[in-house]
């Protein structure tokens, strides 16, 4: 408990606030044992002075001068510091250096020396340094001894009240200087440094103030904390814990201070003694009511000197003042000093006893508290021994259950919600289940939302207790909280809220998180909200646009089916966000967003209307839409001109239809089949024009018995396809109607261009019962001239091909039997008059030889004769390899109106001829033999040199 020091004037009030602090045993106490016979216990030496402990050694001064270190196998071993008694010691915890304070001659003449146990000198502990203790000229007895860590500042107190400060390296004389820092008239009973990060300071003590000096600025500036001071040995320093604050222990308070001011001060009755900080505690000898309190008598006699009697009890008691308990209180004999060391306490006697506290591990503590049901303090504890989280969160539990046991729910609850992170949330949900308990459990669920720990059924129940509440509030503070706050897992909280009805806080949430999918199945679903849902619509990303109008199209095209065009129209155009204008040279901007407008002909599936429109803005913008586009545009308007009934506004559908038809956009297929559903006769017809079905359109014409029509077509397409006037032919003979007009312009046509044998013709206008002869007579007429005057030509070309035939033969018989005179005088090739050497043909041509090496193709053949030559030798290879060709005969034959043409034309080409083998004449000579020099010498003229 912590008051104003003004506040302890009276003992009721000081004895009230003691008795305020729990009171435990956190300590075991035992006697040290000797290791060698653990049947007795340690005896101490004798006339101890002064003790101090660190550096894995506690040690001892006594009065005749020796200096014992224990180790921790409490083994004793002792060197002589000074010849008459030892004083005062201080053991540095971060360094092998220990400073004595003693005598070595009768008087007052005490003496510092300064030792290094890592060093022996002849196997005592090395002495780096010596100096006598004495503030200005006059001798006077030293009261209390520090020493900084850092070896750089040591102080020594005296009884006349004033205080040495040697700066410098401790450890020699050379490097160090000595100055009288303080002067006063009352002894000093405390010194201590204290160091925070790069300021030092010295707190001084006295029977009467409390002094601090700063000792990192060079003046040294001295502030006076207090008009009170302590008894010799009630004075320590705090660890970081108390922030290094420094504690004096006076008879009615202690008190705590910050270099510059008071701090805090606790009610601690009675008469002290000693007063040490060791690892986190306050520790404080008080003097039995009964023994006498004269703290001059102590300063006067020394240590050494005071006798005890056995009425002199002391009480040591051990405070933690971060948890406000007491962790250790007993009663000893005449305490010379409390150590820590190895981890444990020990306190010294004068008789030589030495026990020993250790501190109970903080499990064991914890569990006593539990025991007193002292769970705050419990808690309080498990922090300062710095105990894991998992620890602290079985103490948090711990502490719930026993507040739920008691009924103090709103008590429990918040230990459950410090466990968060760590203890499993069922076990704590399953307790607040009741209807009576949901304030607690909403309390909880809202703490796991805001550590994000909460999974989706802690959301769906944390929501349920807000509608089962009707906390309209808290279920809009927990919805509308900003992003970085957001806990939970919003998907389900959608799900939660629409099931519950509270769609208004659905719809914004969906919208908040840009949840597109929920918010439009809440607007359109449950909402009924068509416009406001196409608005949302339209304001989000291509894609996701894109992809919602695709499953909420034909909702929105059944309620709102202008606007719903309206944003189709957009979305396969160029589609940007509404209310999102991006600048002119943004990305965005050049990107177009455009989608697949034949994905969204099954949206107007009951909207003819506006499909129509849709499709006809979608052709007019994008010339290259899909070809889904045209069909269905061909068919909407194909549909509107079948039922149209005003001729006017038939023929502008039909010219529409037509147009379509002749973009070449629509798939020949599909529109050909629409056409025909349709009777749409001029479409029919332009396909099986634009398809080249020339048949087709025959056929149509004749369906239909347009006469007209039918030769009509034959003469437009009878080029591309002959068989048609044919077909026409056999139409009209099997009409039994008078079509003899028709018949002779289709015969005219036949005997123009000599389509069908005659005979044909005939048999095919038997089956006619009005066609007479008279409609035939022109046509057998002309047909049996032209006969005629192909056989007197075909005659004609006989006798010549004889003539030419029995020249040749003279040639070649002339080559055979007669020499060749060449009298050429001039050269074929350059006209110019010959000269020798030249050369000279069979075929009568003449060459300088010159020339001839100039223009020759081959040493073998004439250049004049060569390209004449070599047509009739391609010819002969053309014959050779189509003479094996007998099926390009059969499909030639097949195919030809002709036939007797074919079979004629393969006859010349000798594909009927018999192959005769003829094997070797005797004397090596072949049959062949001269007819083939004879050809070799007509067809590939030999070279000869004049």
């Amino acid at each position: 408990m912590t008051t104003p020091c003004s506040s302890y004037s009276a003992n009721a009030n000081k004895m009230a606030a003691f008795l305020q602090w729990r009171k435990f045993v956190f300590f075991d106490k035992d006697t040290v044992k000797d290791p060698v016979d653990s049947g007795k216990n340690v005896v101490l030496p004798g006339g101890i002075s002064a003790c101090d402990s660190g550096r894995g050694h506690i040690v001892l001064g006594d009065m005749d001068g020796k200096i014992w270190l224990m180790t921790r196998s409490l083994q004793l071993t002792y060197f002589q510091a000074y010849k008459l008694r030892v004083t005062h010691l201080y053991q540095l915890k971060q360094h092998s250096i220990l400073i004595s304070v003693g005598q070595d001659e009768q008087g007052i003449n005490p003496l510092v020396k300064v030792w290094n146990l890592d060093k022996r000198d002849s196997g005592n502990p090395l002495c780096t340094r010596i100096f006598p203790a004495i503030p200005g000229n006059k001798p006077t007895e030293v009261s209390c001894l520090s020493v900084h860590e850092n070896l750089n500042f040591m102080a020594i107190g005296f009884t006349d009240g004033s205080v040495v400060l040697t700066k410098g390296d401790i450890t020699r004389d050379r490097h160090s200087k000595t100055l009288t820092l303080h002067e006063g008239s009352s002894p000093v009973t405390g010194l201590a440094f204290r160091q925070v990060a790069k300021v030092t300071h010295l707190f001084v003590a006295t029977l009467e103030r409390v002094h601090c000096y700063t000792l990192s600025i060079k003046e040294y500036p001295k502030v006076e904390l207090d008009t009170h001071g302590c008894a010799l040995r009630c004075s320590s320093l705090a660890d970081p814990s108390q922030d290094s604050q420094f504690i004096v222990a006076g008879d009615e308070c202690v008190y705590l201070y910050q270099p510059d001011e008071r701090g805090p001060c606790f009610a601690f009755d009675g008469h002290k003694l000693l007063a040490h900080w060791h690892r986190g505690y306050l520790f404080l000898l008080i003097r039995d009511a009964k023994s006498p309190n004269n703290v001059t008598s102590v300063l006067r006699t020394g240590f050494g000197n005071r006798e005890s009697s056995p009425s002199d009890k002391q009480l040591l008691t051990i405070y933690d003042l971060d948890n406000k308990f007491i962790a250790y209180s007993a009663s000893f004999d005449d305490v010379i000093d409390v150590v820590a060391e190895w981890g444990s306490f020990y306190i010294l006697t004068r008789d030589g006893k030495m026990f020993v506290l250790q501190e109970k591990d903080t499990q064991t503590k914890l569990e006593m508290l539990f025991k007193k049901n002292l769970f705050v303090m419990a808690i309080n504890l498990a922090k300062s021994q710095h105990l894991d989280s998992d620890g602290l969160s079985e103490i948090f539990r711990q502490y719930g259950d026993h507040l739920y046991l008691k009924g103090d729910h709103d008590g429990a609850i918040q230990q459950y919600i410090r466990t968060i992170g760590k203890l499993e949330p069922s076990y704590v949900i399953r307790k607040f289940l009741d209807a009576q308990r949901i304030h607690n459990l909403t309390a909880y669920l809202q703490a796991l939302h805001r550590q994000s720990l909460a999974n989706a059924d802690h959301t769906t129940l944390l929501l349920n207790c807000y509608t089962k509440l009707k906390d309209s509030s808290k279920l809009e503070e927990f919805i509308k909280s900003s992003d970085s706050e957001v806990h939970f897992d919003v998907e389900i909280a959608i799900k939660v809220l629409r099931q519950a009805g509270y769609h208004s806080h659905a719809v914004f949430l969906a919208e908040k998180h840009m949840h597109h999918e929920w918010y439009l199945k809440i607007q359109l679903e449950d909402l009924k909200n068509y416009q406001e849902g196409l608005r949302y619509i339209g304001r989000l990303p291509f894609e996701q646009a894109e992809s919602t109008m695709k499953h909420y199209g034909k909702t929105l095209m059944l309620h709102v089916p202008e606007d719903t065009t309206l944003l189709l129209k957009g979305l396969c155009t160029n589609y940007h966000p509404s209310g999102d204008a991006p600048e002119k040279d943004s990305p965005e901007r050049s990107r177009v967003n455009k989608a697949n407008s034949e994905e969204f002909i099954p949206i107007f599936a009951n909207n003819p209307r506006e499909l129509k429109a849709f499709l006809e803005h979608m052709i007019e913008v994008d010339p290259c839409s899909p070809q889904g586009v045209y069909d269905t545009l061909l068919e909407l308007r194909l549909q509107d001109w079948a039922h149209e009934q005003d001729p006017q506004r038939k023929r502008v559908l039909q010219g529409e239809a037509v147009s379509l038809l002749r973009s070449d956009n629509t798939v020949f297929d599909k529109a050909l089949v629409l056409c025909q559903m349709h009777n749409f006769k001029e479409g029919v017809l332009y396909l099986y024009e634009k398809g080249k079905l020339y048949q087709q359109i025959m056929h149509y014409h004749m369906q239909n018995e347009e006469y007209g029509k039918i030769v009509e077509a034959c003469k437009r397409y009878g080029d591309q396809e002959g068989c048609l006037w044919e077909q026409a032919l056999g139409y009209f003979a099997r009409k039994e109607e008078d079509c003899k007009a028709y018949i002779s312009e289709v015969l005219h046509h036949i005997d123009q261009n000599n389509l069908m044998p005659p005979l044909l013709v005939v048999q095919t206008l038997a089956h006619n019962s009005t066609a007479t002869l008279s409609v035939i007579k022109d046509y057998l007429i002309n047909k049996l001239q032209r006969e005629s005057q192909q056989i007197e030509d075909d005659e004609r070309k006989i006798r010549q091909y004889r003539e030419e035939t029995a020249h040749l033969r003279s040639e070649i018989q002339e080559l055979k039997t007669s020499a060749k005179i060449f009298q050429k005088t001039k050269c074929n090739m350059c006209n110019s008059p010959l000269e020798l050497p030249s050369v000279h043909f069979l075929c009568s041509h003449s060459f300088h030889q010159h020339c001839f090496e100039s223009y020759a193709e081959s040493e073998a053949e004439c250049p004049t004769c060569t390209p004449e030559n070599r047509k009739v030798m391609d010819m002969l290879r053309a014959q050779d390899q189509k003479r094996d060709l007998h099926d390009h005969f059969n499909r030639q034959l097949r195919s030809s109106n002709d036939g007797f043409s074919v079979v004629a034309d393969y006859f010349g080409r000798g594909v009927f001829n018999k192959l005769t083998l003829v094997t070797d004449l005797p004397g090596n000579k072949t049959a062949g033999s001269l007819e083939g020099n004879l050809q070799k010498d007509l067809l590939i003229h030999t070279k000869r040199n004049c």
